[in-house]
This record gives C-alpha cells, sequence and structure tokens, in this order.
C-alpha cells in the first residue's frame, strides 16, 4: 500500500526579551524553500527533512513537500511570516485533504508569534481544523522545546532530539517517519502524555556531554525498548521564552493499552529534572577573568576555546555584545580571534574599504547596550572581505551552506574580529576558516554559542572556558522581566515546592 504524506518544516526558537520582530524577510535570509528546491537541498544532510525521505523510501510513501523554513533565532515572529509560512503547510493541507494519509512535520516548540504563544499549537490548531480529528500528524521537536498542552491535543506522535549539540536531526526525522508509518498502516494507535516540570529550563538546558543531564536521554531512549512505548522525549525548555506553559516537559507518545506505563515514565523523568535543578555543569567566568586567560593562555598543544554564552544568537541574542572583547582589549591578549560580532552597518562599513586598509570605526554594543555593553570606537586593518556564504563540514553544519551576508574580518591590536551582517551561532569550522580564520594560529578563538560550538570547535580546543558577558541570554535569569511565565517557577522562587503525584 502506497501513502500520501504531507511534509513540512517551520522552525523558530524565539526570544521574547528581544525587541523588534523576526520576519518574513529573515525567513528568506535563512531558510525558505518551497517543495522541490528543500528535498534537493536537505535530502542528504543532517537534518529533519533528510529523515523523513528515509522514512517514505522505506515505506514506500508518496511525499508531497510544502515548504522548510528556518530562521535564526530571534525576536518573536511576525503575523505576516506565520501566517504566510503557515499558509503554505495549510493550503497545501486543503489541496490535498482527499488523499492524505498523514502529515510530518518539523517543528522547534519554542516560536512564539507576535499574537499568541503558542506557534506550533497555533499550527497544529489550523491543520487539525482541516484533516478531521483522525488524521495521524508527526512532529519532530528540538530538545529545548516548551510544549505546551495545546501541542499533544492536536497531534498524535512527537519525538524531539536526544543530543546537545544536536546532531540526530536526521535520526530524529526517521524516528518520527516510522512511527507514522506504522500508524498509517494500523499497527499502532497512538497519542502522546505530558509532563511538565516548574523550571525555567532543565539545570544544564539539555546538555548531553554532561553525566548527569545525558543519563535523562538514555534512560529516555531505554524505555522506548518497552512495549507499546514508541517515543520519550525529554525536553529542556527555553528560559529565553517567557510563555505561560515555559519550562520543562517529558512526553511520551504510546501505544494503546500503554498509557499507565507511559504516564509512570513521564513522572519518572520529570521528577528527576526537578531533583537536578542545583547541578550546574559551567562555571561562568566573567569578562576580565576570561581575558586574563586569554592573555596567558600557553596554545601549544592548541587554542582557548571562549564561549560567549550571554550573547549567544542561537538562543535569540543580538551577537553584538561588546564586554568581552573589550576586556581582551584592555589586556593585551593576542593573537586571537573572535567570531561573529553581528553588526550590518559596520559589515557595510568595511566594505567600502579594500583588505590592507586602516578603518576607524563604532563596533557592536548598537542593539541593547543595557545587555552586554556599548559600541567600540576601533581601529584596525580590513584583512579579509566576501559575501558571506559558507558551507559547513562538521557533525552539525556537515554540507550545509548559508551566510553571514557581507562579512569582513577586521584585525585590531592582534584580534581577528569576523563581523557579519545576518545572525547565526558558531556551529561549523568553515563559518571562521572560510573568512582566512585558522583556529590553530590562535592563541585564543571566542564563539558566540552557548553549546552547540562543542561539536565541531571542541576536539581542536586545548581548554575550553564559558563566559557570561551580562548579554541577552545570560544564565542570570533574574536580569529578565519575566510576566508570563506561571508563578511560582524555579530559580525564581528558590522555596517553590514540586511533587509530581
Amino acid at each position: 500500500m502506497s501513502f500520501h504524506v504531507l511534509t513540512g518544516a517551520f522552525v523558530h526558537e524565539s526570544n521574547t526579551f528581544k525587541k523588534g520582530e523576526t520576519t518574513l524577510q529573515d525567513f528568506r535570509n535563512d531558510v525558505l524553500d518551497l517543495g522541490q528546491t528543500a528535498v534537493d537541498r536537505f535530502r542528504d544532510v543532517n537534518e529533519e527533512l533528510a529523515g523523513f525521505l528515509d522514512a517514505g523510501r522505506a515505506g514506500g510513501w508518496r511525499i508531497t513537500h510544502t515548504v522548510s523554513a528556518h530562521a535564526t533565532p530571534g525576536a518573536p515572529v511576525s503575523r505576516e511570516a506565520f501566517d504566510h509560512i503557515a499558509g503554505i503547510i495549510c493550503d497545501a493541507a486543503r489541496e490535498h485533504r482527499a488523499t492524505l494519509d498523514g502529515i510530518l512535520l518539523a517543528l522547534h516548540g519554542s516560536m512564539v508569534p507576535s499574537f499568541c504563544e503558542d506557534g506550533e499549537g497555533e499550527l497544529l490548531r489550523r491543520l487539525r481544523a482541516i484533516v478531521g480529528p483522525d488524521l495521524p500528524i508527526a512532529a519532530t521537536l528540538d530538545l529545548h522545546a516548551m510544549v505546551t498542552p495545546a501541542m499533544v491535543d492536536q497531534a498524535q506522535i512527537f519525538v524531539s532530539y536526544k543530543t546537545y549539540p544536536h546532531i540526530d536531526m536526521r535520526a530524529t526525522g526517521l524516528h518520527a517517519g516510522r512511527l507514522l508509518d506504522a500508524t498509517m498502516r494500523g499497527q499502532v494507535r497512538p497519542r502522546t502524555i505530558r509532563a511538565h516540570v516548574p523550571m525555567l529550563d532543565e539545570a544544564n538546558a539539555g546538555r548531553t556531554d554532561v553525566a548527569e543531564t545525558a543519563a535523562l536521554y538514555t534512560r529516555a531512549a531505554a524505555r522506548e525498548a518497552e512495549p507499546g512505548i514508541l517515543a520519550v522525549s525529554v525536553n529542556a525548555g527555553f528560559s529565553e521564552a517567557d510563555i505561560t506553559e515555559m519550562g520543562p516537559t517529558v512526553l511520551v507518545t504510546h501505544d494503546a493499552g500503554a498509557e499507565a506505563r507511559a504516564e509512570a515514565i513521564a513522572r519518572d523523568l520529570a521528577r528527576s529534572i526537578w531533583a537536578g535543578r542545583g547541578n550546574v555543569a559551567n562555571s561562568f567566568l566573567t569578562p576580565a577573568d576570561a581575558a586574563a586567560e586569554a592573555r596567558d593562555f600557553d596554545a601549544s598543544k592548541g587554542p582557548l576555546i571562549i564561549a560567549d554564552y550571554a550573547d549567544n544568537p542561537g538562543a535569540g541574542a543580538y551577537g553584538d555584545a561588546t564586554a568581552l572583547l573589550a576586556a581582551l582589549l584592555d589586556t593585551g591578549a593576542q593573537p586571537g580571534a573572535f567570531a561573529p560580532m553581528i553588526d550590518p552597518e559596520a559589515a557595510a562599513t568595511l566594505h567600502r574599504h579594500r583588505p590592507g586598509d586602516q578603518v576607524t570605526l563604532d563596533l557592536g554594543g548598537k542593539c541593547d547596550p543595557s545587555f552586554g555593553g556599548g559600541p567600540l570606537r576601533l581601529t584596525g586593518e580590513v584583512i579579509h572581505l566576501s559575501d558571506g556564504t559558507y558551507t559547513g563540514d562538521g557533525p552539525i553544519l556537515g554540507g550545509i551552506t548559508h551566510s553571514f551576508g557581507p562579512t569582513a574580518v577586521l584585525r585590531v591590536e592582534g584580534i581577528d574580529i569576523l563581523v557579519v551582517t545576518l545572525p547565526g551561532q558558531m556551529l561549523d569550522l568553515q563559518q571562521v576558516r572560510t573568512f582566512g580564520i585558522e583556529p590553530a594560529r590562535q592563541r585564543f578563538l571566542v564563539v558566540k554559542s552557548m553549546q552547540h560550538f562543542r561539536a565541531a570547535f571542541e576536539p581542536i580546543a586545548a581548554r575550553v572556558i564559558v563566559c557570561d558577558t551580562g548579554a541577552l541570554a545570560t544564565p542570570q535569569a533574574r536580569l529578565r522581566p519575566y510576566h508570563r511565565v506561571r508563578r511560582p517557577v524555579w530559580p525564581l522562587d528558590p522555596d517553590i515546592s514540586f511533587d509530581l503525584a
């Protein structure tokens, strides 16, 4: 039997504390590919669509792919962007309703549009209104999803990543696809149980290189081998999105008859998340302390990698915080590199010059100087100019092409600063090598990233340290003005008690 499956990807992680909106143009700047164009781009890389296609080939499906839409994490998604992209998916569901056997979607789980708190729940609600109550809908989620009751009410199957850094997107897509296939064949009748934990996020934000947190995912995977348990997902949450239902969740997708066991598994993992709430693995250095380590570091066995955790564009931070760069310059640390500084104005200024020119300009700190510092007046040499296009070759971005937009490297007092136009966090060595920065030649390399950098950069590092620059994604949650999250919640309310019966 050949099944007709509608597929699509609508992915955004929304930082509700960030000014402005994520627009349709922001999706176009990253990924907004229709139909076959998306299939051609993602068919054989570490991406959920590749896993969907794997499942489809094995199951003999006829796939109608609607759209692959991704934008770098940022401010809430504009109504125009949401309605346009959701409309592509919903219009296709309406057009093919008579022949559809299932729907398979790649979602994030922490998308917040400007007009509601739950982008994924809204998309699923619109789809369910079109296809009726019984058509199976399966969705993949990012490990940092904030899963709402509305989401699990509207879809039967959920499968989240089990790695952070995320290196299992294709495998996750294949898992969800196989469950959808079994559902369409009548082999299973899935539903999903949700357990919620009153925390802003899991203690280590789902880091699977931390033993205590990794154990949650190991246990989840082991439970999937039990009869009737189809998928177990531990979602760490996303503390930069202030919504009522924010926080970690455990999802257990189960077959008919296994509901009681699914509930027990969900409760057990949720209690473990709560019990580990104080076990934070990272040691967060101040900019001054990180700069001192960079100045004195012996790079004979490899560079020092410094993660600017708080200014991570992958969490919706502005990516233009200057506190750490200022400290490095003040201490005289060199040779080193700093990537990226997201400053379209400075990038445009540098592109009016040629390599070798000396340029004085104001760099960074222009979006919100209260988070991470204001602009620095710097003079440096233009080392490299580019259109910003790069193709990854590491565990996360291998084979995927993206662009930083007009990009320049400005050398200031022995530090090569990657100045870019379009936002993006450090995931892949080609994000610096493409622009003439070789990490192995540096004493230190600053990467604006929380955790994903580790997949590609940690193997070449002699040491990794993590810095809190006080930027928008600071681990000091009290610095962000939460208004919507249901209180009490850890750690804003440290005396809260929680007992999931």
